[in-house]
């Protein structure tokens, strides 16, 4: 079972995106969920989480403008991205958390840039 982000693109700096990840329901609903990112040359990292209770958390750098959300309804995750830097550029990918190393799709590639 893979988990298939989408909604990736090229935006300007200062624009906004939301991306998706649709899930089945047995993995969605009772799991905390992540969105991870993974620039060039970088390391893949953690930038926000979700429990099951809609409790969320935030890495430093996008705080204040990202948001993180669930519907459980739909077994869906989004990542609303508001004020993207160039810096934001980054392959995005969904996982549970804990990570289900089997769960890697191929993610949604998202370039700031003007």
């Amino acid at each position: 079972v893979q988990l298939q982000a989408s909604g990736g693109g090229l935006v300007q700096p200062g624009r906004s995106l939301r991306l998706s990840c649709a899930a089945s329901g047995s993995i969605f609903r009772l799991s905390a969920m992540g969105w991870f990112r993974q620039a060039p040359g970088k390391q893949r990292e953690l930038v926000a989480h979700i429990t099951s209770g809609g409790s969320t958390n935030y890495v430093d750098s996008v705080k204040g403008r990202f948001t993180i959300s669930r519907d459980n309804a739909k077994n869906t995750l989004y990542l609303h991205m508001n004020s993207l830097k160039p810096e934001d550029t980054a392959v995005y990918y969904c996982n549970t958390i804990p990570i289900r190393s089997a769960y890697w799709g191929q993610g949604t590639l998202v370039t700031v840039s003007s």
